[in-house]
Parts: C-alpha cells; structure tokens; sequence
C-alpha cells in the first residue's frame, strides 16, 4: 500500500484555496493528488506521470474526482510546455514528490528494487530505450564508475566497476545487489537525521540508526542515470517561475542529498534574486507520528518557495 508522505504539510505549505488551479508533478500512487482534490471545490488539478502505469492506475483510484483532474503521461521536465498546450498561463502551487511509489518498489517487474528477484529495467517511462542492464552490461569500467560515484555517493565505486565488468552479463537486481554485497562486505550502519519530538520543549535529539544493503547506493546511481531525475529536476527548477501566479508556491519533496542540495541551493539563489521566497529556512521532515506509520519516510525532507510579483521569464 502506498502512503504519501507529509501531506499534512505539503497541504500547509502550498495553502490551497478551494479555487485554485494546482500541479501534481509525481502523481505516483495518487496520495498528494488525492489530499488536494478533496480541497478543491471549483479548482482544478493537473496530475503528471512519466509512468505510464501511475497514470492509469491514477485514473481509476480518482475517478470521482474526474471533473476538475487533467493526468498527462510525461515527464514533469516538460511541465511549462504542456500548461501552455492546456492554455493554462499560471499555477497557484506545485508539489513534487520525488521519491519512488509503493507500486515501482513492489514490482519487481520494474527492477527498482533488489528484495525480489527482476529484470535489471529501472525505467519510470516504459516507452524509453535506456535500462539499467544496458548500463551494468555494456557502460565502460571507468563510466560505470564514475555514474556510481557521481548519483550513489559511493566512494568504492571503482571496486564495485571493476567487479561488474568482471561478472558480466549480470541478468537481474538479485545477482546485482549479490555482487556488490560480495565486493563490499556486509550491511553498513548510518546515522540518521537528529529526530526532536514537534512542539515539546527540553527534549534531547535522538540520533536514528540504520542499517542499508551495500548495493542500496549502486541502486540509487543506476536509477537516477536510468531515468535522467537529476536533469529533470533542474528542468523542473528552471520552468517553476514562468508556471507559477504570483504568490504561486512550489513544494519539493526530496529523498536523497543529491536532489535536496539542488533544491536548496536554487531556492537560496532565487531568494537572494527576489524571484522567490524561500520560505523553509531548514528543511521540513517528518515529526515522530508519520515515522512510526510509515518508516519509510524517514528520508523525507520537504522544501518550499513563493513566487514573489515581478518578471519570472
């Protein structure tokens, strides 16, 4: 079952008025969309999703709310282009909720995940050439590297190369996360984000230890480099002023330090510009109540900024 994460909050920092006209970026299992169209009474929602999938299981899941939803089968990189096609000049918010869904994760069809034995796929949209086999099976040693490197963070990426290109061909993610686990050892111990309880005073951080699968960071690199996240995240970033009504508002929902950085350091810039105003000074993550409901949103960390009035072309 997919649960979104810090709708609470992302319903807070977008403050929907009934009337307005929202984007859902990352439609997914269809949580965030959900909590706004029951928000909306004359409003409108446009639902985005390179996932071909995620659009039509969305359709059935809020077929009540039909009348003010729009799906569209893309990716969010293209958000500016396809609100011009819709003749719609300007948004009152934005959400994008980064993280993987429920559903991706439990396919193994999909090859996101290394739980169950699949195909070594990682595509979010289907209808593109790219897997994640033709990177693991046939990128150079020193590429392969370098992307691992690069989105996973590992810093023993050339090890985890050189044993890849030595394993060739590798079929699945079962006989992938295997050999990274062998060429690095055992699972390795983190500590998490400090946790303080919402609203109590005096009360002392807690550090939250957790332990990953060694091939968790190779996953992550291959995904990224799979479906071009990054760069449709900037794409994202870039188009969000010129989508936006003045006083419009953009939340961004970011599961790992690579995206996160990126949002943080475009919201600073467009504050220090007078586009946008960051309005999350420290980035918002999820109190005690939804860790214990969902675990995994422990990654969370949501950010948001407002379309200040002036040029944002």
């Amino acid at each position: 079952m997919h649960i979104p994460v810090l709708t609470t909050e992302v319903l807070e920092w977008l403050r929907v008025r009934p009337e307005g006209v929202y984007v859902d970026a990352t439609v997914g299992g269809g949580g965030h969309s959900r909590a706004l169209l029951e928000k909306l009474t004359t409003g409108r929602l446009i639902g985005f999703d390179k996932d071909g999938l995620a659009i039509e299981s969305a359709r059935e899941l809020l077929w009540e709310y039909r009348q003010k939803l729009t799906l569209v089968n893309d990716d969010f990189a293209g958000l500016l282009g396809h609100l011009r096609q819709l003749e719609i000049s300007g948004v009152d918010g934005i959400v994008a909720d980064l993280g993987l869904s429920q559903m991706q994760i439990d396919s193994p069809e999909r090859g996101f995940s290394f739980r169950s034995e699949g195909p070594l796929d990682m595509r979010m949209d289907t209808r593109q050439r790219l897997t994640a086999s033709e990177i693991v099976n046939h990128f150079d040693q020193r590429e392969l590297a370098d992307l691992i490197y690069q989105y996973g963070e590992e810093r023993r990426s050339l090890r985890i190369a050189r044993a890849i290109v030595r394993a060739r061909p590798i079929r699945n993610t079962v006989q992938l996360a295997q050999l990274v686990e062998a060429c690095l050892g055992g699972r390795r111990s983190f500590s998490g984000r400090t946790s303080r309880l919402r609203g109590s005073r005096g009360v002392a951080p807690r550090t939250i230890k957790r332990h990953i699968h060694p091939a968790t960071q190779t996953f992550q690199a291959l995904r990224i480099a799979v479906n071009s996240e990054l760069g449709s995240l900037t794409a994202l970033l870039n188009d969000a002023p010129s989508c936006l009504n003045p006083g419009g508002r953009l939340v961004v929902i970011s599961f790992h330090s690579l995206e996160d950085r990126i949002v943080k350091r475009q919201f600073q810039q467009w504050d220090r510009d007078g586009l946008m105003r960051n309005l999350t000074a420290h980035v918002v993550t999820p109190g005690e109540a939804e860790l214990q409901l969902n675990p995994r949103s422990r990654s969370a960390r949501l950010r948001a900024a407002e379309r200040l009035p002036g040029n944002a072309d």
